[in-house]
């Protein structure tokens, strides 16, 4: 008995202190992996280098600046994306993506037999995580070395970031073949659409292109990308995410077969703001996206039905606010034929015979005539000054309504005598604008028929008061400093 509880006590002896080996083994390994963690930190910088974006008023994407190395990366959040996309990522990419904490250990085991039983790799076992590392720190070596690396990058990666934020990075820095990076350049350049909302058809192909994208770009190997496409759906059917008849009705749909241009409106206003922008910023403007579409639109058919080396320039803006709903500088911004950078909008010109309806409301607001008061359309001298109407004819007797509803000229002049050309330019001061007159000139009658120079937006603002029941706002896009 004496024997036995002697061997006991030994054993219990011995067994106290490799545990306690062991545990102090394991404090100075878990030690160890903290400093090197702390020493060697993953490649995750605190905002992505990703494309300037300029929005319009409610968000939406008016132009895009590719980022300096000349890529279409543009910054994406979860609820930008379609929900069923994402399920369909997770489900093909990495399905224990949200209970794993960067290593797939089932994966890596099944991907190690595969190979072993194949004699070739057969599927790679890699996380998002794993994915991310490898997107955040490129290698070109696909060695064991490489795939380690990848493997704690990723655990490192799992203890900085939530599970959200690396599917965001992914989204984000995932590629699509050519400049294209980040799912929602590619749903924009293959789909002409953001990737709120994507058919079945559309998520299966983007979930298909970054593992192998420049084999699979779909505007340069068609075939390829299709086929990539239906190997998705399939997978999709097999997990039980999708059902047959869906993903076979998916699998009738056309893929792509060119690329589109990324959304480039507003071409002014955004090189305007684009020297404010800080790396990852959206700049905002008070454009309305569908205004400005329509706007450019007309601008482009004017510009065609008009002929070379002319050009258009509009704004259309909110009275109510001086909002900036939509504004077109010239035609086509880069058609050096018609000096399409130079915006037509902020360039001094002649405004015409637009003043007139200044001219009879100031004259409505002195009390010196009503809509119905006769006045003369004869040939007249004002001290030397004789204007003539642009059709060389005369009227006779008009009542003030018909005189401006015809644009005539001697009438205009008669009352802008009456009210004195001083106090209409004083008017248009009070609303925020300023005419230019001819150098060391007073204002005469002649600003009643254009001889003063105004710009577009100058003359938008005032009409925008007239608009708003005498109240001007001076006009803004967002530009402003």
């Amino acid at each position: 008995m004496r024997g036995s509880a002697v061997l006991a006590k030994k054993f219990l002896r011995r067994s106290a202190i490799a545990a306690a080996s062991l545990s102090g083994f394991a404090a100075i390994a878990a030690a160890t992996l903290w400093q090197l963690d702390r020493a060697f930190p993953p490649p995750l910088p605190a905002a992505l280098t990703v494309s300037t974006e300029v929005q319009d008023r409610d968000g939406q994407l008016l132009r895009a600046f590719a980022t300096p190395d000349g890529y279409w990366r543009l910054a994406t959040r979860l609820d930008q994306v379609d929900r069923q996309f994402v399920d369909m990522l997770v489900t093909y990419e990495d399905k224990r993506f949200w209970d794993h904490r960067g290593v797939d250990v089932l994966a890596l085991a099944r991907a190690a037999g595969q190979f072993v039983t194949n004699g070739r790799i057969v599927s790679g076992g890699s996380t998002l995580s794993m994915q991310l590392a490898r997107l955040t720190e490129p290698r070109d070596s696909r060695s064991l070395g490489s795939k380690l690396k990848q493997l704690l990058r990723s655990l490192q990666i799992e203890r900085r970031l939530t599970k959200r934020e690396i599917l965001e990075r992914y989204l984000t820095l995932a590629p699509y073949g050519g400049n294209l990076e980040g799912v929602r350049a590619a749903s924009l350049a293959y789909f002409g659409k953001e990737p709120k909302r994507l058919d079945v058809s559309e998520a299966a192909l983007l979930v298909a292109l970054p593992q192998l994208p420049e084999k699979r770009r779909p505007d340069r190997n068609l075939a390829i990308a299709h086929a990539a496409r239906d190997r998705v759906l399939t997978r999709m059917v097999a997990s039980g995410l999708l059902g047959e008849r869906e993903a076979a009705r998916a699998a009738l749909d056309d893929v792509p077969a060119s690329r589109r241009p990324l959304p480039a409106l507003a071409a002014h206003a955004a090189y305007a703001v684009l020297p404010r922008a800080v790396p990852g910023q959206k700049l905002r403007l008070t454009i309305r996206k569908s205004v400005q579409e329509g706007l450019e639109q007309v601008a482009r058919d004017a510009a065609a039905r008009l002929g070379p080396r002319l050009s258009v320039a509009m704004v259309l803006a909110d009275a109510r606010t001086g909002d900036i709903l939509g504004e077109v500088g010239s035609a086509d911004y880069f058609d050096a034929s018609r000096s399409g950078w130079i915006d037509m909008t902020r360039i001094v010109r002649s405004p015409g015979s637009t003043l007139k309806p200044f001219i009879y409301g100031l004259a409505f607001e002195q009390g010196l005539v009503a809509q119905e008061t006769l006045i003369d359309d004869r040939p007249t001298d004002f001290s030397g000054y004789r204007p003539k109407n642009f059709d060389m004819g005369y009227q006779g007797d008009v009542s003030i309504r018909q005189a401006l509803q015809l644009s005539l000229n001697v009438p205009a002049i008669s009352v802008l005598d009456a009210v004195g050309p001083a106090r209409l330019l004083a008017r248009f001061r009070q609303a925020g604008v300023t005419p230019i007159l001819p150098v060391n000139k007073a204002p005469g009658l002649a600003i009643g028929l254009g001889g003063v120079g105004v710009t577009l937006r100058d003359l938008v603002q005032l009409y925008a008061g007239l608009a708003n029941g005498g109240k001007a706002h001076t006009l803004h896009d967002g530009t402003e400093p």
